[in-house]
């Protein structure tokens, strides 16, 4: 099942261009395309602004810091660097994912309703040193959502 917030549900739910608010490490955020560009940004009051935003409004702001962190492979949150190629990196991605989960019983439906469906992202980049988020990162962290929804039977219900 491709993913993306121009097909039919479940995929465009699963879209980080949806609008699935969250609060993570104290910050609101809107939608988790929102939190995806706002650590493009090494100033923590922009990031807190990036956080508000949804769908392309974030990914059009984030888009002019894309050579600044592209040079260094460098990305922020909350006053600390991540290095993009390092394991940090991808436990704050896994931490902003399962946040985003937990407090959006929308979100969980949707995972759910793909079944056992394989997950892609057609449109997603392959290429960590031009993206903040891969499309095999994306589709990994989905899965693996996707089957501890399914192990202990959580619904829509039952967070």
């Amino acid at each position: 099942m491709d993913i993306g917030s121009k097909h039919g549900y479940p995929s465009s739910a699963l879209s980080n261009f949806s609008p699935h608010p969250f609060v993570f490490d104290g910050v609101p955020v809107a939608s988790m395309e929102g939190f995806l560009q706002s650590v493009k940004f090494d100033k923590p009051h922009i990031q807190v602004e990036v956080c508000k935003l949804v769908g392309f409004m974030a990914k059009k702001r984030g888009k002019a810091r894309n050579h600044h962190w592209w040079q260094r492979q460098t990305l922020w949150w909350n006053g600390v660097e991540y290095d993009r190629h390092g394991e940090e990196y991808q436990r704050l991605l896994d931490r902003a994912y399962e946040r985003m989960a937990a407090m959006n019983p929308g979100f969980r439906k949707a995972l759910l309703a793909t079944g056992d469906a394989v997950l892609t992202h057609s449109i997603g980049s392959s290429s960590a040193n031009h993206t903040v988020l891969t499309e095999r990162e994306f589709c990994r962290r989905l899965t693996r959502l996707r089957e501890g929804l399914q192990k202990v039977g959580r619904t829509e219900e039952n967070p």
